[in-house]
């Protein structure tokens, strides 16, 4: 190892020029993963170091449908130095001439607990929300101020309640903690709502208890004695450790994510490097000879590459590490103040080592075999100008090389997070690479057969470009396989972006209601309905009692041990009685109960869902409904189709099983675009209390989230079709020489300058048509993959998109080969074909 060691670091005296390529894929690779790590593990910081300011206290205690009760209440009293009250619910704002969706805060006296609310004008959240001229005062976003264009002074309505507007929300302390909301926030005083008609029986609001804890105080010991104090009580509990696990888990994943396209731009970059590699051992022919004929062994021959592979490799891993670490940190000022949650973007040392970690492996797998056949070489085939490292490699290298690439898939599916999406990932990445490495292979048989066709006859330039691309030592897999990859990449980006924008603008609009009212309170129902059929813009009604509860138990043990983190048991959900399937119910199994049936409370659950759980008929199901536990036996399941944003309830309970229990109705209201005005009005003019969900502001909301991904996922692509591109002028660079010598011979025969710039840009066009063309099937199948199997949506190929990535094929290797075309134009037949000699 020593004397390979040295012998590595004379060679290496001579400059890295045959290592540049292989240095840019290398950095290009690790800096994209480090980049995305620092960003994913500054944004978890934040969320972590300010998780009280998020939260709004120490720790939050969350109910649904009610207020605490005088245990619940006493319980904080005792654990906690100050306790602060917050409802949060949907709701209209009312206007002498519009009406918009909000969602409501209705804060205490002691709100925000933690951090700061920043008001314009500048003021105290206390004189903000106090009465001014008999109104009580309210603070509300920006967006809705100027959606509504309403002015500092200006009057407006939630439910009966008036208030006036005294200040303009720019920062809500702890609006991380609360999600994704339908509407811009609104901000008043819980007192001021008492008779708004907004917080009656069986209305759909939440109450949050944030709590200051006295110091020290120990989070997960309160947990477990909360928990299990209201266990049965429905009560949900949120602490500073992770204050908005809804945020964590989506940065989380969309970082998983975008490190997994990270590693498809690695292995992009692995055909540059495997190429460069292999080009610079070409170019090492004479020194393997005569280290051989010195009386080198083949170990010693591997070693010595082996070792310049390594310190080369660890440049550019250093390279990389630095790039993708140096760039978040000094964007960190822009990037902090564009997100909605704190962030604290600084080195990540554990991201910056999972980088270079993959940047090691992936070096080592793809420099492997070409170092490999390095000890199989024989002397004297080298000086006749034989091919030196296309021998085949000794079986332990090959095992070797399993084992490094079942480590690379192992380890990115155990750092993911997600094993489904790294295995899926790692299996498109090696299926991608398959496909186009035949793809390759059939393109250099067909680009031979056709150079000996009489299609070619008179055509020298079409001609020399399929001999070229069919040439033993063409650059025709290389090219294929890294631009190729890199556009599949880009293809099925595409493909998934423009299928989820379809089915959201699209295909849901002309099956979705117009409208979703909430709040319908048990009196109104009956004269909304007369209202609502008797405009003749509505196509059609439905309605449904609505209650909400949280799934505690199944069969007697808690229902997080049964069903996992199934979404139907990670919060409150959707529950409406009825004595008799509807018309468009489909029961799948079980029967449902009579109409008139009035004994022990049953259940008709979503078929889908109890099967992903593993309910079966006869099991038990208990529902804490506003602080009670209502325990029921599912006797049917039914098919629920939540594709349509329709009404869709996951529990149907019998009439009598709920009989008492406050609760409100909603109602869907299917309409064309044109009267949506008009039916809003009409209904919020009489019922203020009544809140309209429009579909079309939620569609808006979800494409707003989708856009912001698939800029993100865009981006990422673009790093990897950006290696991709560096392996193409590395591919371009190295087949330099092939092209001075075949010009030299072109010109003896007389081919002109003009010729052998056309034949050279064919050849480049058609290697690039290929790449671009098995891109947009590989992108295709994991656009439909992705449709299918994760989104269960609908898949449809997008031809434009398709067209560009084959077009951009063309361009990028059209760009990359004529680079490297002057040289070759230039150069004199006489004194090339000499040195041929």
């Amino acid at each position: 190892m020593t004397l390979a060691l040295t012998i590595a670091r004379r060679e290496l005296r001579g400059g890295l020029r045959g290592f540049r390529v292989f240095l840019a894929c290398l950095a290009l690779g690790v800096a994209a993963i480090a980049a995305v790590g620092t960003l994913r593990a500054g944004i978890q910081q934040g969320l972590t170091d300010q998780g009280a300011v998020i939260l709004g206290g120490d720790a939050e205690m969350r109910f649904t449908y009610r207020v605490a009760d005088t245990e619940e209440r006493a319980w904080m009293q005792r654990v906690a130095t100050t306790v602060s009250e917050v409802y949060d619910f949907r709701s209209m704002v009312l206007t002498e001439g519009d009406q918009a969706l909000t969602q409501v805060k209705a804060v205490d006296g002691a709100w925000p607990l933690t951090g700061a609310a920043v008001l314009d004008p500048p003021i105290l959240v206390a004189q903000a929300l106090a009465s001014q001229d008999g109104l009580p005062g309210a603070i509300m976003d920006p967006v809705l101020i100027d959606r509504l264009d309403l002015a500092i002074g200006d009057r407006f309505r939630l439910g009966t309640q008036e208030f006036r507007l005294t200040a303009a929300l720019t920062r809500e302390p702890d609006s991380a903690s609360t999600g994704i909301t339908l509407g811009p926030r609104t901000v008043v005083r819980s007192a001021d709502l008492a008779n708004s008609g907004l917080l009656a029986s069986g209305s759909m609001y939440e109450t949050r208890y944030r709590l200051l804890l006295p110091p020290g105080a120990d989070l997960a010991a309160l947990k477990r004695e909360a928990e299990t104090t209201f266990r049965d009580k429905g009560m949900r509990w949120t602490d500073s450790r992770r204050a908005a696990p809804g945020i964590e888990t989506f940065v989380d994943r969309i970082g998983s994510f975008l490190v997994l396209v990270g590693l498809a731009g690695l292995a992009v970059g692995g055909v540059g490097i495997s190429a460069a590699i292999r080009s610079y051992l070409d170019g090492k022919t004479e020194t393997i000879a005569t280290l051989k004929t010195l009386g080198a062994e083949g170990g010693l021959i591997f070693r010595t590459y082996l070792w310049q592979t390594a310190l080369l490799a660890g440049l550019g891993i250093l390279i990389g590490v630095a790039l993708g670490a140096l760039a978040p940190v000094l964007a960190a000022p822009l990037i902090e103040a564009s997100l909605p949650f704190p962030a604290d973007i600084r080195l990540a040392p554990l991201a910056l080592g999972e980088a270079a970690f993959y940047g090691a492996l992936s070096a080592l797998i793809f420099t492997l075999l070409p170092l490999a056949r390095t000890e199989s070489i024989r002397p004297a085939a080298l000086y006749r100008g034989g091919d030196g490292t296309r021998a085949w490699p000794r079986k332990r290298y090959l095992a070797a090389l399993a084992a490094l690439a079942l480590m690379l898939v192992g380890s990115a599916t155990w750092l993911s997070g997600i094993p489904e999406l790294a295995l899926g990932a790692a299996g498109g990445i090696v299926g991608a690479l398959a496909i186009l490495a035949l793809a390759a292979l059939v393109l250099r048989k067909a680009a031979r057969r056709l150079a000996r066709t009489r299609l070619t006859h008179g055509r020298p330039a079409t001609r020399a470009a399929l001999a070229a691309i069919g040439a033993p030592r063409s650059d025709a897999t290389p090219v294929v396989l890294s631009l190729g990859l890199g556009l599949s990449v880009l293809a099925a980006v595409g493909q998934i972006d423009w299928n989820l924008r379809s089915a959201i603008a699209t295909d849901l609009p002309t099956r979705a209601p117009a409208f979703f009212f909430i709040d319908i309170q048990p009196d109104q129902i009956d004269p909304f309905l007369t209202m609502v059929r008797a405009n003749p813009a509505v196509l059609e009604v439905e309605t449904a009692p609505m209650l909400r509860g949280v799934i505690t138990q199944i069969n007697g043990r808690p229902a997080r041990q049964v069903a996992g983190d199934h979404w139907v048991v990670r919060g409150d959900r959707g529950i409406t009685y009825a004595a008799a399937p509807g018309e468009k119910t489909r029961i799948t199994a079980g029967s449902f109960w009579p109409e008139d049936y009035a004994g022990e409370p049953q259940i008709s659950f979503a078929a889908e869902e109890a099967e992903e759980i593993g309910l079966k008929l006869g099991d038990t199901m208990t529902v804490n409904i506003l602080g009670r536990d209502l325990t029921a036996t599912v006797t049917s399941f039914r098919e629920v189709d939540f594709s349509n944003a329709g009404m869709g309830f996951v529990m149907t309970l019998n009439p009598s099983a709920l009989a008492g229990a406050p609760h409100t109705h909603i109602a869907t209201v299917y309409a064309p675009p044109e009267a949506e005005a008009a039916i809003l009005r009409e209904v919020t003019k009489t019922w203020p209390n009544i809140t309209a969900i429009r579909i079309r502001e939620a569609v808006d909301r979800v494409t707003e989230a989708l856009s912001a991904i698939a800029t993100a996922t865009a981006w990422a692509a673009a790093g990897t079709l950006l290696t991709g591109f560096v392996v193409l002028i590395g591919a371009a660079a190295a087949g330099e020489r092939a092209r001075i010598y075949e010009a030299a011979i072109l010109k003896t025969i007389g081919a002109t300058r003009r010729k052998i710039l056309a034949s050279f840009a064919l050849r480049s066009a058609l290697m690039g048509g290929a790449a671009g063309a098995v891109a947009v099937l590989a992108g295709g199948l994991a656009g439909w993959g992705v449709m299918t199997f994760v989104m269960d949506s609908a898949y449809r190929f997008e031809p434009l998109s398709a067209i560009g990535i084959v077009l951009g094929g063309v361009v990028a290797t059209l760009v990359a080969g004529l680079m490297f075309s002057l040289r070759p134009l230039s150069a004199r037949p006489a004194r090339t074909l000499r040195a041929q000699d």
